[in-house]
């Protein structure tokens, strides 16, 4: 952490990890100073963010120019808000101030579909699919891109793929579900399977095991 950098003791356990990030990809950022206030405008906005206001989210980044996480969250929040326009010109300032875009270029092919630009949003989302194959987000956007142009068999293709990868969560998901149970967390344990349930396609083994463990869970807290 930076000589002067301090986080006051009521910045809960959210913001210091959103601020350790922040600090991590300044640091690799070659020749790019550290900018202090950047990184505690990001936390802050951060908070607003995840609590769905994303006008006061816009308003405390605005001064922020070249921090990608800032900028990125930014155009998030315009784009959140239907200012496609504004959006895209964040987006487009955020993949061009640095690396690791992924977030802005998944989110600006977005904007740029909602806008009529179909050819740019499919180009740049099988650019995105070269290095980003495995990310359910990217698949089920591919998937509704090819659906409106009538390939429903690649549609099919890269939903079954995104089926796939929401399994895995799921068997995280129950992992950590019993880990929680065996520690006497209950409740915490079928919020956990609650949510794998959730991100299953279908009726399978791994539901009936959700299923298994959430009702003897249940018997034992009753």
């Amino acid at each position: 952490m930076p000589k002067g950098f301090c986080i006051s003791a009521g910045v809960n356990m959210k913001k210091i990890i959103v601020i350790a990030i922040a600090v991590i990809f300044l640091s690799v950022s070659c020749g790019k100073k550290f900018d202090e206030n950047a990184v505690r405008l990001y936390a802050n906005a951060n908070e607003l963010y995840a609590a769905g206001r994303f006008s006061e989210t816009v308003q405390m980044l605005d001064s922020v120019k070249k921090f990608v996480p800032a900028l990125t969250l930014r155009a998030k929040s315009e784009y959140f808000m239907g200012d496609l326009n504004r959006a895209e010109k964040t987006f487009r300032q955020a993949i061009k101030s640095g690396s690791g875009t992924f977030e802005s270029r998944f989110y600006l092919a977005k904007v740029l579909h909602e806008k009529g630009d179909e050819t740019k949003a499919r180009e740049l989302t099988e650019k995105l699919m070269a290095d980003n194959a495995h990310d359910p987000r990217l698949l089920r956007f591919a998937a509704s891109l090819a659906m409106e142009q009538g390939d429903l068999a690649g549609a099919s293709v890269l939903l079954d793929k995104a089926a796939e990868l929401s399994s895995d969560g799921a068997m995280v998901l129950l992992d950590r579900a019993r880990l929680r149970w065996i520690a006497g967390k209950g409740q915490e344990a079928l919020e956990d399977l609650s949510r794998a349930r959730a991100m299953l396609p279908w009726d399978t083994a791994l539901a009936r095991s959700i299923n298994n463990l959430e009702n003897r869970i249940m018997e034992e807290i009753k």
